[in-house]
């Protein structure tokens, strides 16, 4: 990563550091598309690694959760059996976050089209009691089936 995107993604410590390489890729689409093109495959992997372990265990989850920032973006609905989008105003997300997202999300699907293919949605403006109770009316849904 340091050979594509220089010294300045190190952190003082000598590590790579994920705000740094934020700030870099987020401003250089091809940058973006060199890290998504290099992490993805991995992730998915391992994503599929660990479902393939927890369907092995003797007492199995009946449900497992994975969270996918970019499910449709790269394609990745296809590898669950259910899907649930969770959205939020901009302006709120980038108060929970504390960060800018300008630049992030231009190129993502519009909130609108990800729970029109989604499964199960929910706009997250509320308290964190009301994102348990429908967390917890998905699961609830889920193990019945």
């Amino acid at each position: 990563m340091v050979e594509r995107l220089g010294d300045g993604i190190l952190g003082e410590d000598g590590d790579i550091d994920r705000s740094r390489v934020a700030e870099r890729v987020f401003r250089d689409r091809e940058a973006l598309g060199w890290l998504e093109g290099l992490l993805h495959p991995r992730v998915s992997a391992e994503y599929l690694r660990w479902r393939d372990q927890v369907a092995e265990l003797p007492n199995a989850p009946p449900v497992t959760v994975t969270e996918v920032p970019l499910l449709y973006e790269v394609g990745g609905e296809e590898r669950f059996d259910k899907v649930v989008v969770i959205t939020a105003p901009e302006q709120l997300r980038e108060a929970r976050v504390n960060v800018s997202l300008t630049g992030r999300s231009d190129r993502l699907l519009p909130d609108s089209e990800k729970v029109k293919r989604a499964d199960f949605s929910y706009v997250n403006t509320g308290s964190l009691q009301e994102l348990d109770a429908f967390a917890a009316d998905v699961m609830e849904r889920l193990t019945a089936e």
